[in-house]
C-alpha cells in the first residue's frame, strides 16, 4: 500500500532515513521540510571549511561523486519532494497532518501523513550576557554563519578573535582562525579545563599545552560577562571577570540544546533537558511519530541511563534504523558509547566510554591505567608516544572507557575504535588484552598499546601494581613537604636524571639506572617511600616487583612516566 510519509528536517538524519526508505518502499511519497534554504551538509565539517582545509562550502553539500545535495537532486535522483524555507508549524497527531508555512510567501499549507518522522536537529546555546546582538557575534548554528565568518576572514575584517567554549567546536575553531589565518585567538572555558565532561583532566591539560604551543591564547575558569560595543553596534571585545580582550569576531560555542518545541506542543515525551524520548526502534510516544539526530534523547551503554550525544555519525545511522522500521524491517538502536575523536594542529585526542571522573560520579567502583607507548613498532622512523587511559570498574573488570592523546596520525583512531566496539559489549579487561589487533611495525608495535593498556590495568586490579594517583604526585612537585618520607627513584640514564638530582638533592631525587638495580639495590635508603618513575613506566613496574620481592614495599609507580609529564608543561627545573 502506497504510503505518505513526512520528515522534518533535511541535514544528517532526515535525508538518510529518506533515502533509505525510498530504497526499500519505491512507490511510496516521501516529502522532506527544512526551514533553510541549504540542506543535506556535513555540520561537521564547517571548522574546516573555515580553516580552508576545505576550499569551499558546497563540497559540505556535494556526494562523493560531487552533485550538489540540493532539493533538484532528492527530487529527479532519489525520487523525493523536498520543501525547503519551509517551517513546520504544528502536528495534528490525531487528524495526522503537519501544518506548514513557506517562509518566504507566508503561505501556510497542511502535509496529511501516515507516517512522521522528527529530525529537527540542536540549536546552539546563547550565552544570557549583554551584547550578543552586536555585529560580528557568532554561533555555529548553520552553514550561512560558517560562510558570512569565512567572508570575514577572507577579506582581512578580522585579526583578534575570541572563542567561548572549549568543547569540540570552540577547539576547532580557535584552530581553524589561528592556524591558516594567523588570527590573534583567545578561547575562553567556563569549566577547569577544556573538553570537560568528555576527556579527565590529566588530557584535557596536554591538549591545553599542545594549543599554547601553537599561539592559541587560554583561559579556563572564566566566563565572559559582556560583549563590547564599539559604539557603533559592532563587537570590540569581551570582559570577563579578570580581563578585557579585545575582538573583532566573536565565535560563542558553548554547546547545542535539541530542537523539541514541535514535539513537545504536539504532547509527545519530551526529557526535562529537551531531548525527545524514544524507544530502541526510535519511535516516539506516538508509535506513528519517530525522532532520530541531534533532537534525541539516546541510552548510554556504559551506565544504562538516558544522554545526549549529538554527533552527525550517530544521526546517519538512526536515519537507517528510522528508514528500515517505517518500511516494515524491524530494527534497532541500542544506544551509544559516546565515541569522539577531534585534531587539533598537530595532535590528535580521542575518547569513547567515559571518563574516570565520570565513573565515580556514577557510582562504579572506578580506577584507571594510564600508558605511554610507542604508536608504531619503536624501532620503525617516525614512531611518537601515545598516552592512553583506559577506565575500568574494579569489582567487575569492565571496561568503562578509553582516552587517548598523540599525533595526528591513524593510531589513535585505530585504538580508540576497537575499543567502542568491545565496550559496547561490556568487554572486561580481559578482552582487551586478548583483542586481536592488525600488526606490522609500519602501524603498531608486536604488543599492541590497547593490550598494553589493558596489561597495566590487570596488574592494577590484582594488586600487583600499586600507583600514585598523577594529581597527587604533581602536588608533592610543588611541595615536596605534602609528603616528607617520599622521594624519587629515577631508573632513567644519568644524563637525564643529573638536572634533577643537582636541583632537588640526594635525598629527594635518587638516581639509579634501570640496568644497576639488581646489582646496587642495597644502596636505597631506608625509611623512603619511593616515587619509581622511568619514561614510560614500564621499567618502573618491573623494578617495583624487584623491591617487593626484597621486602622494599614502601613504593609507587608513576604509570605514564615522563611521557606524560613532559606533555603537561611542567618544568621543575625552570622552577
Amino acid at each position: 500500500m502506497n504510503k505518505k510519509i513526512v520528515i522534518i528536517g533535511a541535514v544528517a538524519a532526515g535525508p538518510k532515513a529518506a533515502c533509505r526508505l525510498k530504497r526499500l518502499q519505491p512507490d511510496w511519497e516521501i516529502t522532506m521540510v527544512d526551514q533553510d534554504s541549504l540542506i543535506s551538509y556535513g555540520g561537521c565539517g564547517i571548522p574546516y571549511y573555515v580553516s580552508g582545509d576545505v576550499s569551499d562550502e558546497s563540497e559540505l553539500r556535494a556526494t562523493s561523486f560531487h552533485v550538489i545535495r540540493d532539493t533538484a537532486f532528492f527530487n529527479h535522483a532519489k525520487g523525493i519532494n523536498v520543501l525547503t524555507r519551509t517551517r513546520a508549524l504544528a502536528i495534528d497527531r490525531k487528524e495526522k497532518k503537519v501544518r506548514v508555512v513557506n517562509l518566504d510567501t507566508g503561505v501556510e499549507q497542511e502535509l496529511p501523513y501516515d507516517q512522521l518522522m522528527l529530525a529537527t536537529g540542536a540549536k546552539p546555546f546563547d550565552l544570557p550576557i549583554p551584547g550578543t546582538h552586536l555585529d560580528g557575534v557568532f554561533s555555529i548554528a548553520d552553514l550561512h554563519k560558517a560562510i558570512e565568518i569565512r567572508k570575514r576572514i577572507s577579506q582581512g575584517k578580522v585579526s583578534r578573535a575570541v572563542v567561548i567554549g572549549g568543547g569540540a567546536i570552540g577547539i576547532e575553531m580557535a584552530e581553524a582562525m589561528t592556524d591558516l589565518w594567523g588570527i590573534e585567538t583567545t578561547l575562553l572555558e567556563l569549566a577547569p579545563q577544556l573538553l570537560p565532561r568528555i576527556v579527565d583532566w590529566p588530557f584535557a591539560a596536554m591538549l591545553k599545552q599542545h594549543l599554547l604551543e601553537k599561539g592559541v591564547a587560554i583561559y579556563t575558569g572564566e566566563s565572559a560577562t559582556t560583549l563590547l560595543d564599539n559604539g557603533e553596534g559592532k563587537v570590540c571585545g569581551v570582559q570577563t571577570g579578570q580581563r578585557t580582550l579585545e575582538a573583532d569576531l566573536v565565535i560563542m560555542a558553548v554547546g547545542v540544546r535539541p530542537r523539541s518545541e514541535l514535539a513537545k506542543a504536539a504532547g509527545l515525551d519530551v526529557a526535562p533537558w529537551g531531548g525527545i524520548k524514544v524507544n530502541q526502534r526510535l519511535q516516539t510516544s506516538d508509535p506513528s511519530i519517530y525522532a532520530a539526530g541531534d533532537c534525541i534523547a539516546v541510552t548510554s551503554l556504559i551506565t544504562g541511563r538516558e544522554t545526549y550525544a549529538p554527533l552527525g555519525s550517530l544521526a546517519n545511522r538512526e536515519g537507517r534504523i528510522v528508514g528500515d522500521n517505517m518500511a516494515g524491517r524491524p530494527s534497532l538502536f541500542k544506544g551509544v558509547c559516546g565515541s569522539f575523536i577531534m585534531k587539533a594542529f598537530e595532535r590528535c585526542i580521542a575518547a569513547t566510554g567515559i571518563s574516570y571522573d565520570t565513573a565515580l560520579a556514577e557510582g562504579f567502583n572506578a580506577d584507571y591505567a594510564l600508558t605511554s607507548p610507542p604508536d608504531r613498532a619503536h624501532f620503525f622512523p617516525d614512531q611518537a608516544v601515545v598516552i592512553l587511559q583506559l577506565v575500568f570498574d574494579r569489582a567487575t573488570r569492565r571496561v568503562l572507557g578509553l582516552q587517548a592523546f598523540g599525533m595526528m596520525n591513524d593510531s589513535i583512531s585505530a585504538r580508540v575504535d576497537a575499543a567502542a566496539g568491545l565496550i559496547a559489549q561490556g568487554g572486561t579487561i580481559e578482552d582487551f588484552g586478548l583483542l586481536e589487533m592488525a600488526y606490522a611495525p609500519p602501524f603498531s608495535s608486536a604488543i599492541d598499546s590497547i593490550n598494553a593498556a589493558a596489561y597495566v590495568a590487570e596488574n592494577l586490579c590484582d594488586h600487583r601494581l600499586r600507583r600514585v594517583d598523577l594529581g597527587r604526585y604533581l602536588k608533592w612537585m610543588e611541595d615536596m613537604a605534602t609528603e616528607p618520607d617520599w622521594a624519587v627513584l629515577d631508573l632513567r640514564h644519568p644524563l637525564e636524571s643529573a638536572p634533577y638530582v643537582e636541583k632537588y638533592g640526594v635525598d629527594r631525587w635518587i638516581a639509579l639506572q634501570y640496568e644497576q638495580i639488581r646489582a646496587r639495590h642495597a644502596e636505597l635508603p631506608a625509611g623512603k617511600t619511593f616515587i619509581i618513575i622511568c619514561n614510560a613506566g614500564t621499567r618502573s613496574y618491573e623494578v617495583q616487583v624487584f623491591l617487593d620481592h626484597l621486602g622494599k614495599s614502601a613504593s609507587m609507580v608513576l604509570c605514564g612516566g615522563l611521557n606524560v609529564i613532559s606533555r603537561l608543561g611542567v618544568d621543575w627545573l625552570a622552577k
